[in-house]
């Protein structure tokens, strides 16, 4: 029988993964660049290579809750904090996923169509909330389209060799999604 709980090391990694995701959207948005480079979806992304689904997609969720709670941003009105965990628990879930099938796949195969499939996602709940209270839905998409590019760029670039240096690292042993993690 596979135990779904998480491990204690993806425990570890969800708290090291998803404070990095509170803080650095403080440290980006001091230098006004917070919007533009998506700072918390960061680490919670490359956590998505490191951990089983439960892990990554609970840390997904509360994490812009948590933040949108504490520093006020993402804002929970308009509810981008909301909209921000539905995207990350779903784009990180997939990756996750995908990661635990196919453990050795070519992390850029795995993570740019997700970001993008992520992105049409948060394009679709920005504009059907656009729509519901009566804002210029064209203009609306238009800007959620351009916003988010930069951070999807930094993350194309960075994350895989993270993940391809850490696998290396990892060398013949077991990593974090170690059949030890898989099994239960």
């Amino acid at each position: 029988m596979r135990s779904h709980a998480p491990s204690p090391r993806e425990i570890a990694y969800a708290g090291v993964f998803g404070a990095a995701a509170l803080l650095l959207p403080v440290i980006f948005h001091l230098v006004h660049l917070g919007h533009v480079f998506m700072p918390m979806y960061i680490p919670l992304v490359a956590l998505a290579f490191f951990v089983r689904p439960a892990a990554v997609v609970t840390t997904s969720i509360v994490t812009p809750l948590i933040s949108g709670a504490i520093t006020g941003m993402p804002p929970f009105y308009p509810p981008v904090a909301p909209m921000m965990s539905i995207e990350l628990a779903l784009t990180t879930l997939a990756i996750s996923s995908a990661i635990a099938r196919w453990p050795r796949a070519n992390p850029w195969l795995v993570l740019v169509p997700v970001l993008l499939a992520g992105r049409v996602l948060y394009l679709g709940l920005v504009t059907g909330f656009a729509a519901v209270i009566d804002l210029p839905v064209a203009f609306v998409a238009g800007a959620t389209l351009i916003k988010g590019w930069p951070g999807v760029i930094l993350m194309t670039v960075v994350l895989p060799p993270v993940v391809i240096a850490q696998r290396r690292i990892a060398g013949g042993r077991e990593g974090p999604k170690g059949r030890e993690d898989r099994a239960g």
